[in-house]
């Protein structure tokens, strides 16, 4: 048996016991221990952010949209990324792959800084290009070459979304 396995889930579950007397609810422990952080030391900072993120006005469209996205890659064959623009025909797909392009290194910088708050908080601005996107595009087209293009689109948005923590988790 692997023992290393089971360490890291009997660290991780206690972790969750831990974090619940702390006041954290199940939501946003599971968001950050779902992604079996490996430095635990940046769990508080992740909850912290993953806190400041829930209250924002865009949360739940945002963490919806992410248990959407999940669910829908999951129903799909292969590893999809990269997106090119030059595929996309929808007016609300190149709107979000073009707020998704302004949004990402904003958010890396930060994330790099280990500025979990902030990186999360610089995904505000995509409520709104995502909800047009779910609105008004079809993903899985009929059209091979477009329908992996936006399934890429999903996998970039979703990686990004999921670097602080799993914020499908705050779905409710």
């Amino acid at each position: 048996t692997d023992a290393s396995g089971a360490l890291e889930e009997f660290i991780h579950d206690r972790l969750r016991g831990y974090l619940a007397d702390q006041g954290y609810t199940t939501n946003e422990i599971e968001a950050v221990v779902s992604q079996r952080p490996a430095r635990l030391a940046l769990v508080p900072k992740q909850l912290a952010a993953v806190r400041a993120f829930a209250a924002l006005p865009e949360s739940k469209s945002l963490a919806a949209a992410n248990k959407r996205i999940g669910n829908i890659l999951k129903k799909s064959e292969g590893e999809f990324t990269g997106a090119d623009v030059a595929v996309l025909v929808e007016p609300a797909e190149r709107e979000l792959l073009s707020a998704y392009l302004d949004a990402r290194p904003r958010f890396d910088a930060l994330f790099d800084a280990q500025d979990f708050t902030g990186a999360l908080l610089t995904l505000a601005p995509l409520k709104t290009p995502v909800d047009a996107f779910f609105d008004g595009v079809m993903v899985m087209a009929d059209d091979a070459q477009l329908r992996e293009n936006r399934l890429a689109l999903l996998s970039d948005l979703q990686r990004l979304m999921n670097r602080v923590a799993d914020i499908s988790r705050l779905a409710t």
